[in-house]
């Protein structure tokens, strides 16, 4: 085999323009919807704006795989915590005029949400706050999945944006009636159980089994700590409950002096 250095300077130019127009070439026969998913997995903004400008009706791209689930573009980047995609995508449309549902009718949100994926879930619960209350086969939404994963700024994130309150939608149960305190009870989620019972997790909700979410502790040192919250959260409701009677009573007094007086 010859070496490098016995190869014309001339000869060497026209192999390596030989090899470009031949990576060309096998890109050009890549097809758009490879293309697409790739320059998602690889976080190419840019190249996602280029492949769906070009090719519209392929925004959102479903992964018809044995393990694809349908996902979407906007799926597969939520999954993998891909922002600048993210972005791309809901500007060029993705997400006009609901959400797009996988085949377990998971949102984009909820994917995020269950990875953890702080930035993403602050940019798409931003962007559609009404995303977060949607629920998939099973009943869950996005503040179940982020309380099953331990993800304690997810879903502080989620509790803010979130339509109607988060006293309300804490509430929400899938279909087997396990709440978000069913979920982060039975892994364990030691920090999210704290922010779900501030924002009025009821611990005492029942599932379809008539299990609470302490009956699921996932270890001793959870139903220990749970139990612990719970008493404290109580203690809190009785001291602020004494004290709207006192005010209570004091208004009353106040009102039967001014009667007397005028009397």
């Amino acid at each position: 085999m010859k070496s490098l250095e016995s190869i014309p300077l001339l000869k060497i130019i026209i192999l390596v323009a030989s090899c470009k127009r031949l990576t060309c070439v096998t890109n050009l026969r890549i097809e758009p919807s490879k293309r697409l998913r790739r320059a998602v997995h690889s976080n190419d903004a840019l190249l996602v704006r280029r492949i769906v400008n070009s090719y519209p009706g392929l925004i959102h791209n479903p992964d018809h795989s044995a393990n694809g689930l349908s996902n979407s573009s906007l799926h597969l980047a939520a999954s993998l915590g891909h922002l600048q995609v993210c972005k791309a995508l809901i500007d060029l449309g993705h997400e006009n005029p609901t959400p797009a549902l996988n085949d377990d009718h998971q949102t984009a949100l909820m994917l995020a949400a269950s990875a953890g994926h702080t930035e993403v879930v602050l940019f798409l619960a931003e962007n559609d706050p009404t995303s977060i209350l949607r629920r998939d086969i099973r009943g869950k939404d996005a503040i179940m999945e982020a309380s099953k994963g331990g993800h304690d700024t997810v879903l502080q994130i989620l509790l803010t944006y979130v339509p109607g309150g988060a006293p309300n939608a804490v509430q929400n149960a899938d279909l087997d009636g396990n709440t978000a305190l069913h979920y982060a009870s039975s892994n364990g989620n030691l920090l999210v159980l704290r922010t779900l019972l501030a924002a009025g997790a009821d611990p005492e909700k029942r599932n379809m089994w008539s299990w609470t979410a302490i009956a699921y502790s996932a270890t001793v040192q959870a139903e220990v700590y749970l139990k612990g919250l719970v008493s404290e959260v109580e203690k809190r409701r009785r001291i602020n409950s004494d004290a709207d009677e006192t005010r209570k009573g004091s208004t009353v007094r106040m009102v039967d002096e001014k009667v007397g007086v005028a009397g």
